[in-house]
């Protein structure tokens, strides 16, 4: 089975923390974001991962997922062409069938064998990971009168936002944008004909935007030494 890794992102925002590298490239835990994924895909039983990055990038990536186990195929976008374009563009090399496509700079510890069961169940064209929201913010309860009744620190919310981690089948990927986002034009398309599925993820999720994600990234390792070492 084929997976996509999106690796377009530059890094503008973690500055020097990134040492100039490209934003999956960035190492938490002395390896590189995507060394972590391509280690999870291998796990899963994915034996050839298309790695989707800007011009010229290509053989940084070929030298760092170098020897995790499955093959790497290097997919340079001529220009960008945002999340949707950039999975389309790799998916040209694809073998056909079903596809994992995840984002390169997160670290999330899906049981992809289960997502491939749950999509696959289902029929649905498309499978989409989801986790529970969780509040930044602390929250203050209040009675009928606007009182306060007390307090939650960051609690769980009812509802479930995507975290970028995808099954496609090809009838999905046919009908991903040549550029710009799927999440605002394919998705919604197939989610209104009822063909769009959800898995439900209540692990780890660690999205690596800023020096402070960072951090944290690296603090949660430190606690989980044992975390993602595929």
């Amino acid at each position: 089975m084929d997976a996509i890794i999106l690796a377009g992102g530059k890094a503008e925002r973690l500055g020097d923390a990134a040492g100039g590298r490209p934003k999956a490239l960035v190492e938490v835990g002395g390896r590189p974001l995507a060394a972590y994924q391509v280690a999870q895909l291998a796990a899963a039983g994915v034996d050839r991962v298309l790695v989707a990055c800007a011009a010229g990038k290509g053989e940084l990536f070929e030298r760092a997922l170098a020897g995790i186990g499955p093959e790497i195929v290097m997919v340079e976008e001529p220009e960008p062409l945002g999340r949707g374009g950039g999975i389309r563009w790799a998916a040209r090399l694809s073998r056909g069938g079903d596809i994992f496509a995840l984002n390169g700079d997160e670290l999330v510890d899906v049981d992809f064998g289960a997502l491939l069961e749950r999509h696959r169940a289902s029929g649905a064209a498309a499978t989409i990971t989801v986790v529970p929201l969780q509040s930044p913010f602390g929250i203050v309860d209040l009675d009928d009168n606007d009182f306060v009744t007390g307090f939650q620190e960051a609690p769980r919310l009812p509802h479930w936002v995507s975290c970028g981690v995808y099954v496609l089948g090809e009838e999905a990927l046919a009908r991903f944008p040549e550029r710009g986002d799927h999440e605002t034009s394919t998705f919604p398309e197939l989610g209104a004909e009822h063909r769009l599925g959800a898995f439900r993820h209540e692990g780890s999720w660690i999205t690596v935007n800023t020096p402070k994600d960072l951090r944290r990234a690296q603090e949660y390792l430190d606690e989980h030494p044992g975390w993602l070492q595929a």
